[in-house]
Formats: structure tokens, sequence, C-alpha cells
């Protein structure tokens, strides 16, 4: 029997439920779920804006916000290599999502991965619905759809910026193929799939593996950001560093850039989070509030650990800082209250500092952009945390018991912050142990048969004129 489920405020998407009269005969005697026409009338059109304009926030932080982060981070002759990287891995993970991502992510089939029965889009109208986080409460499939595929858009765009300036086009999107295809998309029906709170007590098993578990993951610490830190570090490590890495200057070009980036992947942070809570309700503005006040202080965190350090605050600094803020706040971002996600923030820019500067130089590996000090670092930290800010002893969301209908929130005392933080533990390590190795499997296959670094000149003269053929600035 699963155990007391996550709820209102749960994994991004848990699983979508589309509505069949299948669901319908074979109700439970608890509660009797409800067929397609009723489905239709407990849609709200409010949460079905929310939920569309929230895929607009999300695609927002990949093209431009992540694109244009990144592309400020790197030298002036890769810059547009990473424009156009972040552009085609959207477009290609987009056209895979329809194919098969969504299926394979948001079906049953098995507690690690889904099955077929969607794929092709089959089934998926606008007259089929999607199961949120409450009782008697859907939105149109399509909007759930489009929602989970901008998730699958941004992740592989993530960890790009491990490997920065030294990776040739096509291989990289035959690995982000490959791996949207054996990781992603196993780690996304593991989290986040579910049978939906009105078919859970009559199909108690239907779920993902780390969701039977019990693991929090509101919008995506162990799906996206821990997923594409480790593999980026895989990546980072299987190529190699770049050709004059640690004796010639590699300054970021345009900081200016960076910090247009960064504040495009703020504001559409808040689709990324509140929207993941499926429902323009209480809970997405918690979820809107936590995401603020953990970048806030975040931000402000990093700038005065740098001002300690180095005695002076940098623009690269704030903005990393508030990266890492977002990232940590993510997997917690519904579960934990205003005070705790201000700790949060002010917690997480230290540890990942340390990463990106301490760690980074002792081991001397060439993770260009810092994915994994930020976002895997983060991303650890932050899904391992949710276990205590979700504590409704400490104001906490807790989680609610689906096994009842109507769900019912768990009670202060019944809330365990160490049997918690177990279950967390054991998500991280999955996804870590899933991503890390099934990432060093593809790359190493990669670069022993079509290869995936340049050749040397090409390297040295920049990926924007020998991959692309044209130059990001003509002056």
């Amino acid at each position: 029997m699963i155990r007391k489920l996550l709820g209102g405020a749960g994994a991004l998407g848990a699983s979508l439920l589309t509505a069949s009269t299948a669901f319908a005969q074979a109700a439970p005697a608890l509660v009797k779920a409800p067929d397609v026409a009723h489905m239709a009338t407990m849609v709200n059109k409010g949460d079905t804006t929310w939920m569309l304009v929230s895929s607009v926030l999300v695609l927002m932080m990949s093209i431009p916000g992540l694109a244009l982060f990144y592309g400020g981070l790197v030298r002036t002759k890769n810059m547009l290599s990473v424009l156009m990287q972040v552009f085609m891995i959207v477009s290609i993970t987009g056209l895979m999502w329809a194919v098969v991502g969504y299926s394979l992510s948001f079906t049953g089939g098995s507690p690690f991965i889904g099955g077929l029965s969607k794929a092709f889009m089959q089934g998926v109208t606008s007259g089929t619905y999607a199961a949120t986080f409450s009782n008697n409460v859907y939105i149109p499939e399509l909007s759930y759809f489009v929602f989970q595929m901008t998730f699958a858009m941004i992740t592989p765009a993530l960890f790009i910026g491990s490997f920065a300036e030294r990776i040739k086009f096509w291989p990289l999107m035959i690995f982000t193929v490959l791996w949207s295809l054996l990781v992603y998309y196993p780690v996304a029906h593991m989290v986040w799939y579910w049978a939906g709170p009105d078919f859970l007590p009559d199909a108690p098993t239907d779920s993902g593996f780390l969701f039977a578990k019990g693991a929090l993951d509101f919008a995506g610490g162990t799906v996206v950001h821990i997923n594409a830190g480790i593999a980026g570090l895989v990546g980072c490590l299987v190529l190699g560093k770049r050709l004059g890495f640690g004796k010639e200057s590699t300054p970021p070009h345009s900081l200016t850039m960076t910090m247009i980036g960064a504040s495009l992947l703020w504001v559409g942070w808040f689709g990324f989070n509140a929207g993941s809570n499926l429902e323009s309700n209480g809970v997405a503005a918690v979820a809107f509030v936590n995401t603020m006040l953990a970048t806030c202080a975040a931000a402000l965190s990093w700038a005065v650990v740098e001002q300690i350090v180095h005695k002076k605050p940098s623009m690269l600094g704030a903005a990393s800082g508030a990266v890492a803020g977002l990232v940590a706040i993510t997997p917690a971002s519904g579960y934990g209250a205003p005070m705790t996600s201000i700790v949060l923030g002010l917690i997480v820019s230290p540890i990942c500092f340390f990463f990106v500067s301490t760690v980074k130089n002792k081991f001397k590996y060439d993770d260009t952009l810092d994915v994994f000090g930020v976002h895997c670092i983060g991303g650890i930290t932050g899904a391992l945390a949710t276990a205590v800010v979700a504590a409704p002893s400490l104001g906490g969301q807790g989680y609610f018991d689906y096994t009842k209908f109507p769900a019912v929130a768990v009670a202060p005392g019944d809330y365990s912050i160490t049997g918690q933080l177990w279950i967390q533990l054991q998500a991280v390590a999955t996804t870590l142990l899933w991503s890390g190795i099934v990432s060093a499997i593809l790359l190493i296959a990669i670069k022993y048969t079509i290869g995936l670094r340049p050749a040397e000149d090409a390297e040295r003269e920049g990926l924007d004129l020998t991959e692309h053929g044209e130059r990001a600035y003509n002056y």
C-alpha cells in the first residue's frame, strides 16, 4: 500500500489521468470515480488559464532566459553556439514529448517507466482531463501536457553549461535524445507519476517508484536539477578540460546578458514552481511567495559571502546566488513556510559557493558554467531540506493522505522529519546513480563512435564559426 502520499503540494505534476469510462467502471467502493462528462463540469477556467500562463513562463526560462544566462558567461567566439544548443534542445525535446515522452512519463506500466498508450498523443484531446491534487478537481489534459513539456525541454538544456565551449553540435543533440529517453522520462515517472486522488483508493500501487515511497518533490529538485546537474558533471569529466583551462583567462563576455538571463529565469520560475500546484489556489500562492523570498535571501547571502571572501560582491555572484535559491526552493516551494524558505535561501548560497570555488579548484574539473555546483548541489540541498521545511510544526504544509476520501492532511504529530529525510535521501541517491551511470555510458559510447569534441583548431577558433558558420557579433 502506498504510504501517506504528498498532497496539494505534491510533485510538479503528479501523474496525469485521462478520463475514461474504464476508470468509471472500475470505481472503488470508497468513492465513485467521476466519468468524462462529470470531469468536464469540474474544470475551472482560472486553473486552466494559470496552467497555460505557467507553461509560457517556463518556456521563457529556456528561451530566452537560460540561453542568455549561459551565453553571457562564455567567450564571444562561443556565444552563438550556446544559443543554438539551447534553442534546438527545446525544439527537439518538444517533438519527443509529443511522440513518446509524455506517454513514457505519465501513464501506468511499471514503477520505473510508463507505457506507450499515449504515444503520438493517442487519446489526448480537448475532451480529456488531468487529475490535480484535489479530489474532484481537474484541468484539460492538453494544458497538463504542454506544462510538463516545458520541463522536459529545459532539463537537458541545463547540463550543456557544464561542457560549454567544447562539444560538437550533432553529437550533443544525439545525447540529448538518448538522455531524455533513458534518464529524464524514467526519473519523471518514478518521482511524479500516480493514479490521481479520486482513483487512488482503487489503484493503490499505480504510482512511480519514488512517489510510492513518499518522496516529496514539488517542482523538480530531483527530476530537473539533480538529474541535469549530475549529467553535467559526468559530461565535463568525459569530455575533458577546455584547451588552456587553468592557464588562459576565460572571463564571461557579457555579464549584462547574464543578468538579463538570470532575471528572466527568476520571473519564469514562478510558473515553474507555483504552476506545479496545477490549481490556482492558496497552495499556489504559498509556492509563489516561498520562491520569491528564498531567491531574495540566496542572492543576498552569496553577495555577503563574496564580500567576506573577496572583499567585493559581484554581479555574477548575485546572479549565481539567485539561481541557487531558485533551485533549492523548487522541491520545497509548495511545502515550506515563508520564514523557513528564507532560511533555506540563506543556507544554500554558502554551500554552492563552496562547491564552485573550493571543491572545483581542489579536484580541478572543468564545469564551465558551474552546473554541478549550483544545480546539482543546490538541488540536493533543497531536496533534503524539504523534509524539514514541510514539517507542520515549523509552519510547513505537510502532506495529504489520499487513501481517504476526501483526502486528509497529515496531523502535525504524525509527521516525522527524520523519517521524511530518509525518504528524501533515497530519492536523491536514486537520481544521482541512475542519471550519473546512464549519462556516463551514453557519453562514452558517443565519444568513441562519432566523437564529442571538435578538433583543437576548431575549438580555438570558436564553435560559432566552426559548428554553425556564423558569428554572434559582426564587428
